[in-house]
């Protein structure tokens, strides 16, 4: 077998490989695309198993895909346990490329869980509603600002047909008009879009049974339950719900020593995206359910608003791991409790995950 250290850049990467049959060894720089498709190309036409080891990074779908194309087996890594791993303060290209090699050969490479094809392009559609969803905000708050500077404030009145007449009515500048108009105008091709997407996300999410248990809870629509489901991928990559926290970076970051507990800020290292999402679920679910609106009040006394709406996203992450993982929609959960039985009992112990 061949075994490949790659240190991937946008534009090239850097290699070290070795032959563990034949205990030939070497080094190369690969430009990308051609040189590089060609070197693998060539190592796929001699018929050897190749296995490639590489940091989990951007920009690099396209080599993915090759790989995937010629067969040859990829390893992708946790980037801060690879860094964790490294010995020496010195960083080069060829150094990273041999640290990745070396984590190869002594079985100690931190490989990771890595999404199907068919998941990574349904999160494109996820994010690419999400990020519509963020340009149509700033182009409705730009023309919030406009109304107000003309003195009328009525907020989400401001979109309705009279509150839309309004502020076509006001008399501007030359240039304010044109920035109003042009506004208007991409407001208008946003919202049938965004409509569209919103409903694509409903279809795709009605093929996956564990996004139909999910949105049986209170405040969690299909963008949500999809979301969790295709970041997540499967149950069994956690054994508990606060690993679950943890993978969201929905708890806080810490720093103790000693007798000295400090926590700070939540970390934000997870999907930015599903936890805004569960922020968002979080607040319809305190308006819906009385126990959920305690806790929350409880919490905005104590620790204030945003910590509040932040613990609450965790509650709900928690539940919705331990609904899919059981197999339950929301009426077991309320019937059982999200922690009752183990795994096993209800649908969940019919549901596979693979």
């Amino acid at each position: 077998m061949l075994i490949i250290g790659c240190d991937y850049h946008p534009s090239f990467q850097q290699i070290a490989f070795v032959d563990t049959e034949t205990g030939e060894c070497g080094e190369r720089r690969l430009q990308h695309r051609e040189e590089a498709e060609k070197f693998y190309r060539d190592l796929a036409a001699t018929g050897m198993k190749v296995r490639v080891g590489m940091e989990a990074s951007g920009h690099a779908r396209w080599f993915e895909r090759l790989l995937g194309e010629l067969n040859v087996e990829l390893w992708i890594g946790d980037a801060t346990e690879i860094a964790r791993k490294r010995e020496r303060k010195q960083k080069t290209d060829r150094q990273d490329a041999q640290h990745i090699l070396r984590l190869l050969l002594k079985d100690d490479f931190p490989q990771i869980w890595v999404p199907s094809w068919e998941n990574r392009d349904l999160r494109q559609l996820l994010w690419h509603r999400h990020r519509m969803v963020q340009a149509r905000t700033r182009i409705m708050n730009q023309l919030q600002a406009v109304a107000l500077n003309e003195g009328l404030r009525c907020k989400k009145r401001l979109w309705r047909e009279a509150g839309r007449e309004q502020l076509e009515s006001f008399r501007l500048a030359p240039w304010a008009s044109r920035r109003r108009q042009d506004l208007l105008e991409l407001l208008d091709r946003l919202n049938p879009t965004i409509a569209e997407l919103s409903q694509a996300i409903e279809q795709e999410a009605e093929k996956f049974p564990e996004a139909r248990w999910l949105m049986t809870h209170p405040g969690v629509g299909a963008l949500t339950a999809l979301a969790f489901v295709l970041i997540i991928g499967r149950t069994d990559r956690f054994k508990c719900g606060k690993q679950i926290a943890s993978y969201l970076e929905l708890v806080p970051l810490e720093d103790s020593s000693g007798d000295r507990r400090r926590l700070g800020h939540i970390t934000k290292q997870g999907s930015s995206m599903l936890r805004f999402l569960l922020v968002e679920a979080a607040q319809v679910t305190v308006r819906s359910l009385p126990e959920w609106r305690s806790k929350y009040f409880h919490l905005m006394m104590r620790r204030g608003r945003k910590i509040a709406k932040v613990a609450m996203a965790r509650r709900l992450a928690v539940c919705l791991y331990w609904m899919w993982r059981k197999g339950w929609d929301y009426e077991q959960v309320k019937k059982f409790g999200s922690h009752a039985g183990q795994l096993g009992t209800g649908r969940g112990g019919q549901y596979n995950t693979e």
